[in-house]
């Protein structure tokens, strides 16, 4: 299974609060910090919601 790296490069100050949850439910806390999640619609449709804060990549695992 395709795994994604998802790295937060923006800050979640002044975002709506559904924002700030699926921010912290991709595993991410300070600018910065990265998470390896599974590459599953879930994942992609929270990705998708904060897409202007975070950077993903592709891992090969």
């Amino acid at each position: 299974m395709a795994k994604l790296k998802v790295t937060l490069v923006r800050s979640t100050i002044g975002r709506q609060k559904s924002q700030i949850d699926t921010v912290r439910a991709l595993k991410l806390g300070k600018i910065g910090s990265s998470s390896v999640l599974d590459d599953i619609p879930q994942v992609r449709g929270m990705i998708n919601k904060v897409r202007h804060l975070v950077k993903v990549e592709e891992v090969n695992e």
